[in-house]
């Protein structure tokens, strides 16, 4: 079997366990395979990672029992420096990669000077039989790379805001013009998918300070897009009749329907290390058009359809968070250790407690509003 990286250049002499298969690495220029015995591979499986380990040496032996224990397909000893760090790299995949980490880190934690890497794995050869790679198919993400992804869209930053005003008036020209080409366009520019599921990250993880940049980050992108609507709404005299527009002001049970599908699509895509960019689209059409036609109705001063926007965008940021929370809960997302556990076992059923009461109160609003107007 050959395995080929595209992210190192760094050779590591083999010295595997009792029970481990190590196999020779190389790096070739192009990220291809050289050998005339094999055909070049240029697609990524994605279903293996090398986690690179860099601690004392005399850590060697308990790394490499992790790696026997968790059935490594490959195990590699580095040169010792002078400072008396080695380099230890371990083959595995994507289904044990979270349980690998946890381990490293609860041992090697205490040490300052120890580092762990996860280097992906461009391509494996031969490939894995049909049964383990719908196993490795199956994985769910690493938590600290869930944790980075989401992180970093999270921010509240200048990409942020200019992505926020160039999708706000694309939709809201889009709705006015009754054009529905134009909305789905905003939407795919719509950065509103990062703060929806760094809530229920952070609070699947107890991590407060995760929970407090995404929250203000959503709602400080909430309120820019309903502010821009207000202005583009001044400064393009039309009729607010078109269908697009009215629409977002009738809220019913099938944007609770659209709105769960929605959370639970991204969450899943995250934890599968799928492609996120249609779930995103998914999201945005729940969040950006309500937002944006509460904005265009507040500076009309239609009232009545001010507050129906209102609640659609309402009933949608909820259902989003309440379903990627689920998601996350079933995926097994939660903190390693045990007291960040318990915190976050009770951030959760306050959170997921507090949604679902909301999403209920909401409903009943909503259907109570009809029965008055009729």
């Amino acid at each position: 079997m050959l395995y080929v990286l595209c992210d190192t250049q760094q050779q590591f002499s083999f010295a595997p366990p009792s029970g481990l298969r190590g196999y020779p690495s190389t790096r070739q220029p192009g990220c291809e395979i050289q050998n005339n015995s094999l055909p070049i591979a240029k697609k990524a499986t994605a279903t293996m990672k090398y986690i690179e380990v860099i601690a004392n040496q005399g850590n060697a032996d308990t790394v490499a029992a992790i790696a026997e224990k968790a059935h490594a397909q490959d195990f590699r000893l580095g040169v010792t420096g002078e400072d008396g760090m080695q380099s230890m790299r371990i083959l595995v995949s994507d289904d044990k990669l979270q349980s690998v980490l946890d381990t490293l880190q609860s041992i090697l934690g205490a040490q300052p000077t120890a580092k762990i890497v996860v280097l992906s794995v461009e391509s494996i050869l031969p490939q894995p039989d049909e049964e383990r790679r719908k196993q490795e198919g199956s994985a769910t993400a690493a938590r600290e790379a869930i944790y980075q992804d989401v992180e970093k869209s999270a921010r509240l930053d200048f990409n942020f805001v200019v992505l926020v005003i160039l999708s706000t008036l694309v939709a809201g020209i889009g709705l006015i013009e009754n054009n529905i080409a134009v909305v789905i366009g905003a939407m795919v520019i719509a950065p509103l998918l990062g703060p929806n599921l760094a809530l229920s990250l952070g609070t699947a993880l107890g991590d407060i300070t995760l929970i407090q940049k995404s929250a203000r980050t959503l709602f400080a992108g909430i309120l820019l897009v309903v502010v821009l609507s207000a202005g583009l709404g001044v400064l393009y005299p039309a009729d607010l009749t078109s269908h697009e527009l009215l629409s977002r002001t009738e809220p019913g049970l099938d944007s609770v329907v659209l709105a769960l599908a929605s959370g639970a699509a991204a969450a899943l895509s995250l934890t599968t290390s799928l492609s996120s960019v249609l779930v995103g689209v998914m999201v945005a059409v729940a969040l950006l058009p309500p937002a944006a036609t509460l904005g265009l109705m507040l500076e009309r001063g239609a009232t009545e359809l001010a507050i129906g926007a209102g609640l659609l965008l309402a009933v949608n940021i909820v259902s989003v968070n309440l379903a990627s929370r689920i998601v996350f809960f079933v995926k097994g997302i939660r903190p390693r250790i045990w007291f960040e556990k318990e915190k976050a076992r009770r951030a959760s059923v306050i959170y997921v407690l507090g949604w679902f009461v909301t999403l209920l109160i909401l409903i009943i609003f909503i259907y109570g509003r009809h029965l008055i107007v009729f």
